[in-house]
C-alpha cells in the first residue's frame, strides 16, 4: 500500500517500485488523501479540460488512467486538498481542508482500508513530508498513526480484524546523492541539466542521503512509471523537467528507486535490494 497526499504524487514516488511488484504477482493498492483539487495546472495543453470539466473532475479521471497504467487499486480517502500556502508569513491553511482535519478524523478511513486490504508493507513520506506541503506532512502523520492503530483489536473494531503492516517505508526518490549525480551527469554529457535550481535548494538543506536504507533496481519500470506521470496532464508536461533526463542516461547513473526502512516487525539486514526483504519466504 502506498499513501501518497495528492493524485500525481504516486506516479513521481516509487511507480517503478510499484509496477515492478505488480509484474510479480504483488498485489498494490495506492491511497491519495486529497483530490488535489487547489493545485496549479502546470502544463498549458490541459487548461482546456480544466475550463470544461473542473480540476477536481480531471484529476480523478487522470488518477484513474494512471493507476491502469500502473495496474494498482486505487482508493480515494476523500479529503480536502490544502493547496500550498506561500507567503511571509504565509496565509492561514482553509478551513476544513486535510491538515487541519483532526486526527481523530482523517486516521479511521485509513485503518479501515488498511484492515481490508491487509498490506504486508506500507510506503509514505518522512516526517517532513519529502518536502513541506501541509498535506505531505499530515499524510506522514496519518499513515503511521493508523498502522498503529490497525494493528490494536481495540481501535474501532467495527472498521475490521486488526492487521499488523509488517514494514513502513518512507519515500527517498529525491535525495541530494540522487539528484546531484543525475544533475553532474547531464553536465558530463553536455546536455542541458534540469537541476541546476534543484542543486542550489538541496544543498542549503541537511543532506538526507544517509536515511536511504533500499534501493530496488526498477530500470526495467521506468517506462511505465513515465506512462504513468504523463497521464497526469495538468501536473506534468511531457515536454518539461520530468522528461529532461534521456531515459539511457537514468538508467546508466540511477538505475534504483530508493527508500527509507522505517519500521519493521520482521528481521532484516540493511542495506536491503527489496521493500520484501525478510517477507518473501
Amino acid at each position: 500500500m502506498a499513501v501518497h497526499a495528492h493524485p500525481d504524487d504516486e506516479s513521481s514516488k516509487g511507480a517503478a517500485t510499484m509496477a515492478k511488484c505488480i509484474a510479480e504477482g504483488i498485489e498494490v493498492m495506492v491511497v491519495s488523501c486529497t483530490g488535489g483539487e487547489r493545485g496549479d495546472v502546470l502544463n498549458p495543453a490541459a487548461a482546456a479540460d480544466v475550463e470544461a470539466l473542473g480540476l477536481a473532475e480531471v484529476r480523478r479521471r487522470e488518477m484513474a488512467e494512471a493507476a491502469r497504467i500502473l495496474g494498482v487499486r486505487h482508493a480515494w480517502l476523500g479529503f480536502e486538498d490544502s493547496g500550498f500556502p506561500s507567503g511571509d508569513p504565509p496565509p492561514p491553511l482553509p478551513d476544513g481542508c486535510f491538515a487541519t482535519v483532526p486526527l481523530e478524523k482523517s486516521v479511521p478511513p485509513l485503518v479501515a482500508l488498511i484492515r481490508d486490504f491487509r498490506p504486508q508493507v506500507l510506503s509514505t513520506y518522512d516526517e517532513n513530508g519529502g518536502y513541506p506541503h501541509p498535506d505531505h506532512i499530515r499524510t506522514h502523520e496519518v499513515s503511521m498513526a493508523a498502522v498503529s492503530a490497525a494493528a490494536d483489536p481495540s481501535f474501532q473494531p467495527e472498521l475490521g480484524q486488526a492487521w499488523q503492516v509488517a514494514k513502513v517505508y518512507y519515500n527517498r526518490q529525491f535525495s541530494r546523492a540522487r539528484v546531484v549525480s543525475l544533475h553532474l551527469a547531464m553536465i558530463d554529457a553536455d546536455l542541458d541539466s534540469p537541476y541546476h535550481d534543484w542543486v542550489k535548494d538541496i544543498e542549503s538543506r541537511p543532506d538526507d542521503s544517509d536515511r536511504v536504507t533500499t534501493k530496488v533496481p526498477a530500470a526495467d519500470w521506468f517506462p511505465v512509471r513515465d506512462a504513468a506521470l504523463k497521464a497526469h496532464r495538468t501536473q506534468i508536461d511531457p515536454d518539461g523537467q520530468w522528461f529532461a533526463v534521456p531515459p539511457e542516461v537514468h538508467r546508466a547513473v540511477w538505475p534504483t528507486e530508493d527508500f527509507e526502512l522505517a519500521m519493521s516487525t520482521v528481521e532484516t539486514h540493511l542495506p536491503e535490494d527489496d521493500l520484501f526483504a525478510g517477507l518473501r519466504n
